[in-house]
């Protein structure tokens, strides 16, 4: 047992393995593997890849951003040559990933364009124009912050941890940005986790 957690990738395989044991033992359930099925297997997907971007985020800025400036200037490249570009392969990844399956259920239980229209768009219950107006607020914030991950954090971040070559001012006014950029979307999860969260517990 020792070998197999002292290997990531191992580990990482057996996991999967374990998760597709019980994804199969759903698909014969009493649904089969028809439609609810599937939407399982995407809010399954969507709620993994959502807490290992959020995760990542959350270290960032509850951990990395705040300690950095505590480090010694000798050990900074521990951090900026070999654990910054690793997470944020997978934050950038998951973040995506995140967003395409949370698509991906809204699409496949008919309300995408509900949701994404802030419920303006083929509702007329006050009920459903609320339930769809707050669940799109919160994928829009996704949505954005997906957007501000691949657009604005991830390339002022190559030039920061040095994986673009550029000048010294241009390399301090991207560590900037990418800092500013990453406490934006920290400002943003907590609003988002709430609309995802209550949605589905209030209104199902």
């Amino acid at each position: 047992m020792a070998g197999l957690l002292s290997n990531f990738r191992n580990t990482v395989i057996v996991s999967i393995i374990l998760a597709l044991v019980i994804v199969a033992a759903y698909a014969t359930g009493p649904q089969g593997s028809g439609p609810i099925f599937v939407q399982a297997v995407f809010r399954w997907l969507h709620v993994f890849f959502g807490i290992l971007w959020i995760g990542l985020l959350y270290y960032f800025n509850f951990v990395q951003i705040r300690k950095m400036p505590e480090i010694p200037a000798e050990l900074k490249p521990a951090v900026s040559k070999f654990i910054a570009p690793e997470a944020l392969f997978w934050f950038r990844w998951a973040a995506l990933l995140t967003v395409i399956m949370g698509l991906a259920i809204a699409g496949s239980r008919g309300y995408l364009v509900q949701t994404l229209t802030f419920g303006r768009v083929g509702e007329t219950d006050p009920t459903s124009m609320k339930q769809h107006m707050l669940l799109g607020l919160a994928m829009w914030l996704g949505i954005i912050m997906m957007l501000n991950v691949w657009g604005v954090i991830w390339p002022n971040q190559k030039r920061a941890l040095g994986i673009v070559e550029v000048d010294a001012d241009t390399k301090a006014k991207a560590t900037r940005v990418a800092m500013l950029a990453s406490r934006v979307n920290m400002l943003l999860s907590i609003p988002m986790l709430t609309g995802m969260t209550m949605s589905q517990t209030i209104f199902g």
